[in-house]
């Protein structure tokens, strides 16, 4: 597994991703933008699949200040549950460290049992809801929050 910040070439392999992934998806407008950035962390992990290599998975920060907030995480589907969302993660929060960028949030859908088991692994803790945060299908938010140390 090859960890990489993401390239404009990376963004049509993440938009089949995140259409998978993520209700509603971005943009391809708003994902070059991110990659741009001079204040987002927007890293991809490459890995084999079948004989093939090809981008699997992303992560993308953006610092707010002297904290940052977790914008998207996602993995291909086919690739889910062999430890690269924790790898992306591990990434992201290193960043984070390195940067002195304290405290990093997160929303994430109340119903995602998946993701707020991976943030809570990773050290987030839930501190408020925001309703109907979500649309398509509109569903609560829960705000989570991990101190950087």
């Amino acid at each position: 597994m090859k960890i990489v910040p993401a390239v404009v070439e990376d963004i049509p392999r993440i938009l089949e991703i995140e259409r998978e992934a993520i209700a509603p998806p971005w943009s391809h407008k708003a994902l070059l933008s991110e990659i741009i950035r001079d204040d987002s962390f927007f890293t991809v992990a490459w890995g084999e699949v079948e004989y093939n290599y090809k981008l699997l998975g992303f992560i993308i920060l953006r610092r707010m200040g002297d904290d940052v907030e977790l914008l998207q995480i996602a993995v291909d589907r086919a690739a889910r549950r062999c430890g690269i969302a924790d790898l992306l993660m591990r990434a992201a929060l290193q960043f984070a460290g390195e940067n002195a960028l304290n405290p990093v949030f997160l929303e994430v859908r109340k119903s995602n049992d998946a993701a707020i088991m991976l943030y809570k692994k990773h050290g987030f803790k839930s501190v408020s809801i925001r309703n109907n945060y979500y649309n398509s299908p509109v569903e609560d938010a829960v705000v989570m929050a991990r101190m950087q140390y």
